[in-house]
């Protein structure tokens, strides 16, 4: 039986988030496995209760003997986050660079998870040595620090998976993207490359952050009162430029949010941000004037727990925001937090406070590869197939048919779960499909899809709720009324409402002898349809509905 090396991803392809992607090679019985990335997304409204989501990571769990490692490319979340959740069940070795470390160290350790020796720090543009996977680590640029794309050489030919990445003229922070290592890897050969999707659409380049350090210093030059700047916390060379900018206007600057404090740290103990002003806590900052002072927080995409959103809601107990302020965003908006950005901007303004925005001034740079970035990239590596991941399906398809304009022979399409058959083959293409889905983190605890918490909170969020408590004699008849408590319900003559549902717990009630335990399971779901009939017939909500009886 001849070798075979695969490919397949298990998240981050058909959405944006929770990059989870895997490598194998060997004979069709006997195959070892690699992972590279192990990322989160985050959860929307619809699902109440819960933060955030990761993909399903089962198949590989059945595997986990024969799992060499986790690979991680950089440190943003959708790349890093699942980590404390999944890999109390594999339990191999994580490989990383310096930076992405500091933070997986710090998530472990928050979950009080004791992982011993199995995280190894790897050099920057670094190799590893995990037989039949040769890893070299090469330096990119992306939004945070210390991005990756991996080498990984097999003995079928070598992959290059992309990560995260951008050409970065003046990347400000950390090295600039190591083209003449592509150049090499593509003269010697690339049998595929795996490459990030999420800028496809926009044409030519991503732009560069010393553009954006430019612009943000002429604006910050010309306003006079209080500023406020939010950005993401992992973007460390943004963070650099708005210290930059401060000390060049003349003000003092303070971080406001948990994870602005947490980058800065990891940064300072990793060498970087050595030559930056020492920012000042935010409640000395309250004492200096408003013309001096520079606030840099979290929230800016109008997270309700975001320092943003509370300093504009006037409850952050250390930043006051005035009229005459201004607020810069200096980030992207994420699709699907359109809604609750504009009502954050709106309400500011309203309360005649300045904001500026990538709508209004340029002010960001994205951290992904535009498509003069991704023709550098397939102009540098020349790969025989190309497959698109790190996108929704609207993407990648956009990406195969880029793809297939830069003359790559063999553009291969797929979805979290396909399995593609890279080596052997006339050509790569999707073989098999592995299980795939999403895990929710539902307080301290991993369900799926169908667990009932979350149906349950669904139906309570949508239906409100309403308890029921029968009250029986030990002759089995009902003592008093039935008492009854509801929450959510829009009930406007609360009297009549009561009245009328004592009268149909009643009636059907009595059509039950109370003496066996069959009779009252039947009676608690008579009950439950007739409490839920009613009240639909009276507010047009069917709550989630609980039946007590009670003996006395």
């Amino acid at each position: 039986m001849q070798e075979e090396l695969l490919f397949c991803p298990l998240g981050g392809s058909g959405e944006i988030g929770m990059n989870m992607n895997l490598f194998a090679y060997g004979k069709p019985d006997n195959k070892k496995w690699i992972m590279v990335d192990i990322g989160v997304t985050f959860a929307d409204d619809s699902l109440p209760g819960i933060d955030l989501i990761y993909p399903d990571p089962g198949f590989i769990i059945d595997k986990k003997d024969d799992l060499l490692g986790i690979v991680l490319t950089h440190a943003h979340e959708d790349h890093i986050g699942a980590i404390a959740h999944i890999w109390p069940q594999i339990k191999c070795k994580i490989f990383s660079t310096p930076f992405t470390a500091v933070l997986i160290k710090e998530k472990f350790k928050e979950k009080r998870i004791d992982i011993g020796n199995n995280l190894k720090i790897v050099d920057l543009n670094g190799k590893v040595n995990l037989h039949p996977f040769n890893i070299e680590f090469i330096t990119l640029t992306h939004s945070i620090l210390e991005p990756n794309g991996l080498r990984i050489e097999t003995p079928a030919g070598v992959i290059l998976h992309t990560g995260d990445w951008k050409v970065d003229p003046n990347p400000l922070i950390g090295g600039k993207i190591n083209s003449d290592r592509l150049k090499e890897i593509g003269d010697e050969g690339v049998l595929a490359m795996i490459c990030d999707s999420t800028n496809v659409f926009s044409i030519g380049k991503s732009g560069s952050e010393l553009d954006v350090r430019k612009s943000i210093l002429n604006i910050m030059q010309r306003l006079k009162k209080r500023i406020i700047v939010t950005s993401f916390a992992s973007n460390v060379a943004r963070m650099e430029t708005i210290f930059y900018c401060a000390e060049k206007t003349g003000r003092q600057i303070s971080l406001v949010g948990r994870s602005m404090h947490r980058i800065f740290k990891a940064a300072r103990q990793c060498g970087y941000l050595k030559d930056v002003i020492e920012p000042i806590d935010p409640r000395e900052a309250k004492k200096i004037s408003r013309e001096k002072i520079v606030y840099l927080c979290t929230g800016s995409q109008g997270e309700p727990m975001g320092a943003m959103m509370r300093i504009s809601s006037y409850v952050h107990p250390d930043v006051l925001i005035e009229k005459g302020d201004t607020v810069i965003f200096s980030s992207k908006i994420i699709p699907g937090n359109e809604r609750k950005l504009y009502k954050l901007h709106n309400q500011l303004v309203k309360d005649g406070i300045e904001v500026i925005s990538e709508e209004s001034e340029f002010v960001h740079v994205s951290g992904h590869p535009n498509r003069d970035d991704l023709k550098d990239m397939y102009n540098w590596i020349k790969p025989k197939c190309v497959i698109p991941v790190h996108g929704e399906h609207r993407h990648m398809i956009e990406h195969i048919n880029f793809a297939k304009e830069m003359q790559v022979a063999y553009p291969v399409q797929v979805e979290n779960g396909d399995i593609v058959k890279i080596f052997p083959g006339k050509k790569p293409e999707v073989y098999d499909k592995a299980p795939s889905g999403r895990l929710y983190v539902d307080g301290n605890i991993s369900v799926d899809e169908d667990s009932s918490s979350i149906k349950e909170r669904k139906n309570l969020s949508n239906n409100g709720y309403m308890e029921v408590t029968i009250l029986v004699t030990p002759k089995g008849n009902i003592h008093k009324r039935p008492i009854l408590s509801f929450k959510g319900l829009p009930i406007i003559e609360e009297e009549e409402f009561i009245y009328g549902l004592e009268e149909e717990i009643e009636s059907t009630t009595k059509k039950f002898s109370l003496n066996s335990k069959k009779q009252e399971h039947n009676l608690i779901d008579a009950l439950k349809i007739a409490c839920k009939k009613y009240t639909k017939e009276k507010t047009g909500k069917k709550p989630f509905t609980n039946i007590n009886i009670v003996k006395i």
